[in-house]
Order: structure tokens, then C-alpha cells, then sequence
């Protein structure tokens, strides 16, 4: 059902920015209309990659007990779902060029195609570590289930759905927001798990602004991994594997 989700939104915004630029010359937050578009459909590709994940089951393995199977083989926890992940963004980056396909012949949007191999090269690494900050999120989200089995997936809902979506950037640029309000965002691991990626695809982000954007991630990256992982070796402290 969420890829049905992910269509309408497009859809929609599709449909209300196209009204918003209706006059091609239009220039709006230093976005044109071929920017803009390519932000909404960039939106597509990159939540394939980034949202989907298989280790939203996590928080019902604990509650349940399955947790236990997985402890008894000689497997580490993190890289089991960490490659459970990438086969779930395999599957769902299929679905996506699935959907752009069947689209862009009805729509015809206007799009702005990046040749600057810099650029590119900065989407590429910006992209990957996005990946990984939000499935360091997802555990840490997940593990809220050692002392709390029955807020599980309300945790998940409040920081996928409300938290990461809308200050990831998917339902817009977060660069039309008031300046103030982009300078504290940035400073949070949110923007880059969207927002910044699409960011440096566009060309709007280059230079010291991009790679100081990437060593901020790799800082949320790093802070995250720790945390997570100190969450999980509390948390197996109190696991007591009541469903089994």
C-alpha cells in the first residue's frame, strides 16, 4: 500500500507545482519548473532506496520472541537486516522505475538531468550514507520494544511517517521554509536522508556546502551507530522472550 501511497503523493504534487510554474519562466526559492519536478519525482527514486526497509519487523521479532531464533545462530544481528534491507530497495527501486515509466509518458514533465560527474559523484556518496543513517533510526526506533512491546509500531509510525518523512523533504523542499527554520533541520540527521541528497543531485549544494552537508551526515551516522548499539545491549539485558 505504500507505493500506492507514494503514487497519489507524487501525483499531487506533480499536479500542484505544474500550477505553481505554469509560467515556464517562472523561478521560485531559486527552484524552475524542470528543478522542481525533478525534485518531486527525485522524491520517488530516493525513498525507494532510503524508506524501504525489512527491518520495520524488528519490533514485532522482539515482542513476539522470535528474537530468540536469531540469537542462537552465529549470525550478527545488524548486517542479517542490514541485507534484508538492500534486497527490500532492490525490489522496491524496481517498483519506482516501474512507476516513473508508466508516468512520464502521461505527464511529460519537464526534468533537469545532471552531467556534472561532481555532482553526481556527491549524490552517489550522499545517497549511500542516507541509506544507512535511516536504518540505524529504524533499529533504534525498534528496539523502543525491549521495555515497551506494545508502542512498537507507534514509535515506528511517529518517526517514519511524521518525523522522517515530512523533515526528510518528501512532501517538499525544505529550502522554502524560513531560514531560521533550515539552519536548526540541518542540524538534525533528517534533511539527509532526502532533502540533501536531491539537493546535491540538482547542483544547488557544491563545494565546501556539499561536503560539509556529507561530513554532517557522517556525524548523525557515527552518533547513531553508537547509540543504537548501546541501545541494543541494554535492551538484550531485559529481553525475556515472553512470546515464546
Amino acid at each position: 500500500m505504500w507505493r500506492v501511497r507514494n503514487v497519489l503523493q507524487i501525483l499531487v504534487l506533480f499536479f500542484l507545482w505544474t500550477t505553481v510554474f505554469s509560467d515556464q519562466g517562472r523561478v521560485i526559492f531559486g527552484y524552475d519548473k524542470a528543478k522542481i519536478l525533478t525534485y518531486v519525482f527525485g522524491v520517488l527514486i530516493v525513498r525507494a532506496l532510503v524508506f524501504s526497509a525489512r527491518a520495520v519487523d524488528v519490533a514485532g521479532e522482539i515482542s513476539k520472541g522470535d528474537l530468540t531464533i536469531l540469537l542462537l545462530k552465529p549470525i550478527n544481528y545488524f548486517r542479517y537486516w542490514l541485507t534484508r534491507d538492500f534486497s527490500s530497495k532492490v525490489l522496491n527501486l524496481g517498483f519506482a522505475v516501474v512507476e516513473i515509466a508508466i508516468l512520464f509518458p502521461l505527464l511529460k514533465p519537464a526534468i533537469f538531468l545532471q552531467t556534472n560527474g561532481y555532482s553526481l559523484l556527491g549524490f552517489a556518496i550522499s545517497l549511500t550514507i542516507a541509506v544507512l543513517l535511516f536504518f540505524t533510526i529504524l533499529m533504534a526506533t525498534n528496539f523502543v520494544t525491549f521495555w515497551a512491546p506494545q508502542v512498537g509500531w507507534g514509535a515506528q509510525f511517529f518517526v517514519i511517517v511524521v518525523m522522517s518523512d515530512f523533515l526528510a523533504g518528501s512532501l517538499f523542499p525544505l529550502d522554502i521554509l524560513p531560514a531560521v527554520v533550515q539552519k536548526v533541520l540541518l542540524f538534525t540527521p533528517f534533511p539527509y536522508l532526502i532533502f540533501f541528497p536531491i539537493q546535491v543531485y540538482l547542483g544547488k549544494l557544491t563545494g565546501m556546502a556539499m561536503w560539509s552537508g556529507i561530513a554532517i551526515s557522517l556525524f548523525w551516522l557515527a552518533v547513531l551507530s553508537i547509540l543504537t548499539n548501546k541501545i541494543w545491549r541494554r535492551g538484550l539485558l531485559v529481553y525475556r522472550a515472553e512470546g515464546r
